[in-house]
């Protein structure tokens, strides 16, 4: 998704509490720099900022950034040489969502201890398996037909 001229992003719409990777090509990229920073913070008071290094790739400039829960998203650019792409002093604002949780239902079951299978089920369950053996075992006595296998010795 392209918002502004040389600024791409990997998704439709920025979301709060996601990565976003935003590739850069304007004209710190175009006049071949060597290294790109990018300055950002969120809110109107560019609060939680930070500096990262951009990653120089055959596409542009790029990096992954994790979006705060905040309103907008600022940033400006600068390269090796302390040249900065602000948008002509306007610096680069996105919007940012938040997706819509009144939907989503939250559901609180604390458990106090976990969940154990009483004996007198475990007991049931081998005495079930005892006679199904049994049921099975009983026309095959009748019948002769029981021989037990033999191991053979293959050498």
């Amino acid at each position: 998704m392209e918002l502004v001229k040389n600024i791409f992003f990997n998704t439709d719409k920025l979301t709060s509490n996601t990565k976003v990777k935003i590739s850069y090509t304007g004209k710190f990229f175009q006049d071949d720099s060597e290294e790109v920073k990018i300055h950002y913070g969120f809110g109107n008071n560019w609060e939680n900022l930070s500096e990262l290094s951009m990653r120089k790739t055959d596409l542009g400039f790029q990096i992954e950034i994790e979006l705060l829960d905040s309103d907008t998203f600022r940033f400006c650019l600068k390269n090796e040489k302390d040249e900065w792409d602000n948008n002509n002093g306007e610096n680069y604002i996105f919007a940012i969502e938040h997706p819509d949780t009144s939907l989503v239902v939250v559901e609180e079951a604390p458990i106090a201890r976990p969940h154990r299978l009483r004996k007198s089920y475990l007991l049931s369950k081998k005495i079930r398996l005892a006679i199904y053996k049994i049921i099975i075992s009983i026309p095959k006595l009748i019948s002769g037909n029981y021989k037990r296998k033999e191991k053979r010795a293959d050498i």
